[in-house]
């Protein structure tokens, strides 16, 4: 069959996107930016649109992202296995098991797929149309299936569905090595419980003399400031959008100010430009990933498939060399240099069973990839061979015995080179070791044995579950690494402790608390969701090689990263000159642990990586807190006192203090003389209160100031609430004179409007108490101005004119 082979360049693959799809982009003329301004801010703490690889987190390329290892400062809300570079691949497929198993898987590979497929159709079309992607649809009724032929109905989810029965589709459509919370029916839990129990050796590889690893990602160096990982990766729109030029292109990128300009021609060297750009910064970590590994003897790691983000993809690919063949030079000097080991994993994906063709395709596509990666880091020669790809033969498609002999005729078709880097590992969904054992000897294919797998896929009747009668087969395994002349490896992991079931076990646990019976001088694999934590609590349990180069790190605090002493420096210069500026840590000791060799955190100590979040204090209650609530009660009553006033007045009667009614027949004089005693009244009323308050005010300010003297400077948090207190009381007794003001009795209709009555004491001259407002006739007649409305405004008692002159008719 003819091999699908990758895309030369990117270039090529994005042209047909280029104006509309048209005619080919016009020709630009190289901007003038240099290497510098043009790079793209690959900052994932600064542009939001670079992100972690779900394959980095994971404690194998299998299982699902663990979000707990990188919250980051920006949250990936936009992390998606939607588009993978295999994103067409099929679920993987596992054989019928008993039905009634309830609870839906969290991870479910095959929904995924296909909704994969349509997001990234809807892109392009996008892309091509200029119109806006349409919204991501809804997981709908129905799911295809890996043949085409079936589709399995599903019902939407509802609040508290009640449990049906699982059908042979769902398991069809499971993750490998899922890594989600699994619910298990009782049916499940008494199966589990009633299995045997394992029997495992006593058998520990002491003293240690081989290789620790981990996989993908350092937990401490991507909390580094800045952020050390090589697993950075986009989405496919970010790169179409960045074919277009920069708003200003003298300037660098910025995520918000310095945008790509969609009004601008699009031009797909600038798209490349910007791949290639994230992919190098990915490639320039591996080197001090390496020296950091050395530092505290971890010489065994795995690169992250994700280093070159859709370098495999069908439509998006493209080659390494040359732009990354120099980046990966320099790396493989730094691993060469130290002696260390580097290895690969392809993900779920690539599978080279399968009786798709588009499948085996990508598949190819895959390991062509993963083996020019290794190619280009110019390894030495066993070094070069010990980096294999490690690949698991996935799922069952008509049944195991087809899906060997087509994984057979796709096996003799790939390149020597990639033959030579291709090792096969035992799965914990369909694959044991006995399983694999055959094909392995007949093909010369190494083996990787691994027990967490083991544990949960055996042949029951061969082998016990548990690390003793696996042993007995040690001899086959190691004969194939060593026709080969590879340096074996194993993996390593345990499953959560609150694991029963099958699937709940195959969910890896953060660490492990012991070593597996292997050769001392073993190259381990600890597949752990702490990464280099879990090689680092194996290094002080036993008292491995290298646990006296660590120490535990201070929490909240990195005496290794810049980001306080930038902090203080940008700050502006205080008074005092002669204080010395704190000392930058060089970059290349930047995350490195400092000279104390602080980088173990203990146990669900995570948090202790990032600085300690701002706690804010609630304020203290002032001494009058009460009797502030009190006059806050005693004004609302006497509002609502006037208030009834108001209405009774309005009914035509107004009763005085002295308990009569007034007369609504006075005289125009007898009623101007009442009012003017009337306002009098409460205008002294009203100053007696504004001062009260204004002398509180003043007392409540002394007691404040005194405070801060007696506490300096450091009591500025403390100050704050008798300050807040005085504020308050200040508008408390501005609300209490409004509430007076607005009891102040309407005048007659009859008064003179022409005339003007100032309210004032002669006899005060008391600078503290506030002026005396004035207050107007409002034009209703009805009732008084309240509030601000009724600061200085003069109240008038003249009469209209229509009723001036029917009194002196």
């Amino acid at each position: 069959m003819a091999v699908a082979k990758r895309k030369a360049s990117s270039v090529d693959a994005l042209k047909p996107l280029a104006n509309g799809g048209n005619a080919p982009p016009p020709k630009r003329r190289a901007p003038s930016r240099n290497a510098s301004t043009a790079a793209a801010t690959v900052n994932p703490n600064i542009n939001g649109e670079i992100i972690d690889a779900p394959g980095a987190t994971r404690a194998s390329p299998d299982g699902d992202v663990n979000v707990d290892i990188v919250p980051g400062a920006v949250k990936q809300a936009n992390r998606t296995r939607s588009e993978s570079p295999l994103s067409d691949a099929p679920a993987v497929v596992e054989p019928p098991k008993k039905k009634n198993r309830g609870g839906a898987k969290k991870a479910d590979a095959g929904r995924d797929v296909h909704e994969a497929e349509e997001v990234v159709s809807a892109v392009v079309d996008a892309a091509t149309s200029g119109k806006p992607a349409p919204a991501k649809k809804a997981r709908g009724k129905k799911v295809k299936q890996e043949d085409g032929d079936d589709e399995a109905a599903t019902k939407h989810a509802k609040p508290s569905p009640p449990k049906k029965a699982r059908t042979p589709a769902d398991d069809e459509r499971a993750d490998p090595e899922a890594e989600g919370d699994e619910e298990a029916d009782e049916e499940e839990v008494k199966e589990a419980l009633s299995r045997p129990p394992p029997v495992n050796s006593d058998y520990l590889p002491l003293p240690w003399k081989g290789r620790l690893g981990y996989a993908c990602l350092n937990t401490y160096l991507r909390q580094s400031n800045p952020p050390v990982f090589s697993s950075r990766t986009c989405r496919i729109q970010s790169i179409l959008e960045h074919r277009h030029p920069l708003r200003d292109e003298s300037q660098p990128e910025h995520p918000t100010k310095n945008k790509p300009d969609r009004s601008k021609p699009a031009d797909v060297e600038l798209g490349k430009r910007y791949m290639e750009a994230i992919c190098l910064a990915n490639v320039k970590d591996v080197a001090k990933m390496v020296r950091w590994n050395h530092k505290y003897n971890i010489k065994f790691f795995r690169l992250s498939s994700e280093m070159f983000p859709f370098a495999s993809h069908p439509e998006y690919g493209y080659r390494l060399a040359p732009f990354a063949t120099e980046a990966l030079a320099d790396a493989g000097r730094v691993i060469a240099e130290l002696g260390h080991r580097v290895t690969t994993h392809p993900g779920q994906f690539t599978q080279l069973g399968s009786p798709r063709k588009q499948v085996i395709d990508n598949a190819i596509r895959d390991l062509e990839y993963h083996d020019e990666m290794l190619s280009l880091l110019k390894l030495p020669e066993q070094q070069n061979r010990d980096a294999v790809m490690i690949l698991h033969m996935g799922g069952i498609f008509d049944g195991k015995e087809d899906t060997l002999l087509r994984f057979r005729e796709i096996y003799a078709k790939l390149s020597d080179s990639v033959k030579n880097r291709l090792v096969l590992e035992n799965d914990d969904v369909c694959y044991s070791v006995h399983d694999l054992l055959p094909i392995c000897e007949e093909l010369n294919i190494p083996m990787v044995l691994d027990y967490h797998h083991h544990n949960i896929i055996f042949d029951a009747a061969q082998i016990r579950e548990g690390t003793k009668d696996i042993m007995d087969i040690y001899p086959r395994i190691k004969a194939m690494w060593d026709r080969k002349g590879i340096k074996q490896k194993m993996h390593y992991s345990e499953p959560t402790p609150a694991a029963i079931t099958g699937r709940q076990r195959r969910k890896h646990s953060p660490r492990v608390a012991t070593m597996p019976p292997c050769a001392p001088d073993m190259d381990l694999m600890i597949e752990a969701k702490d990464k280099e934590q879990a090689v680092f609590e194996l290094m002080k349990t036993f008292k491995l090689p290298g646990y006296d180069t660590l120490n535990d790190i201070l929490p909240y605090t990195r005496n290794d990263d810049n980001k306080v002493a930038l902090a203080t420096m940008n700050k502006k210069k205080r008074k005092d000159a002669d204080e010395t500026e704190p000392e930058l840590v060089p970059d290349e000791d930047v995350g490195m642990g400092g000279p104390e060799g602080r980088v173990y955190w203990p146990p669900t100590m995570e948090e202790w990586l990032r600085p300690k979040k701002r706690e804010v204090k609630k304020k203290a209650v002032p001494e009058g807190g009460k009797a502030n609530e009190k006059m806050k009660k005693e004004l609302a009553e006497l509002y609502a006192a006037k208030e009834a006033e108001k209405k009774a007045a309005a009914d035509g009667t107004v009763k005085e203090e002295d308990g009569e009614e007034s007369d609504v027949e006075a005289t125009p004089a007898t009623k101007k003389a009442r009012a003017a005693m009337k306002k009098k009244e409460q205008a002294a009323k009203m100053k007696a209160v504004a001062k009260a308050e204004a002398d509180e005010a003043k007392k409540l300010a002394k007691e404040a100031a005194k405070a801060e003297k007696e506490a300096g400077n450091g009591s500025k948090v403390t100050n704050g609430a008798p300050k807040a207190a005085t504020k308050a009381q200040g508008r408390k007794a501005t609300v209490k004179k409004e509430v007076v003001e607005a009891a102040v009795p309407t005048p007659s209709p009859s008064d003179d409007e022409g005339s003007e009555l100032e309210l004032h004491d002669e006899d005060d001259d008391d600078d503290d108490a506030p002026p005396m407002p004035a207050l107007k006739r409002r034009s209703t007649g009805s009732r008084a101005t309240t509030g601000r409305q009724a600061k200085n405004m003069k109240v008038s008692y003249a009469e209209d004119d229509g009723e001036e002159s029917m009194a002196d008719d």
